[in-house]
């Protein structure tokens, strides 16, 4: 068992910065920040593979985000810079990919509780 807990969120005006924090109970071989704004399907934001280092990141967010981690601390951050009104949404932490599809983890064995970020414009 794996628990999650994020910071970080708030609100920004547009082409402000944040960075989002979640420490992580436990190790796992995939963490990741997923992202969901009201009436909209979750989004997977970015994830990284804490082993090789390796990152993926959205179309969406490329060039303006960045996850990173710091192993001893077994937290992993996301960096979001340039933000705008449509990075509105809750965003949470995961970790441990169950499921595959079409070369993007779509689900995860464990999230956090989430934390808001709201830009305006």
């Amino acid at each position: 068992q794996v628990q999650l807990v994020e910071s970080g969120g708030g609100s920004v005006q547009a082409g402000g910065s944040l960075k989002l924090s979640c420490a992580a109970s436990g190790y796992s071989l995939t963490m990741a920040w997923v992202r969901q704004a009201p009436g909209k399907e979750r989004e997977g934001v970015a994830r990284l593979s804490p082993i090789s280092g390796s990152t993926y990141y959205a179309d969406s967010v490329k060039g303006r985000f960045t996850i990173s981690q710091d192993n001893a601390k077994n937290t992993v951050y996301l960096q979001m810079t340039s933000l705008k009104p449509e990075d509105t949404a809750m965003y949470y932490c995961a970790a441990s990919c169950t499921l595959m599809r079409g070369g993007d983890c779509v689900d995860y064995a464990y999230w956090g509780q989430g934390t808001q970020v709201t830009v305006s414009s």
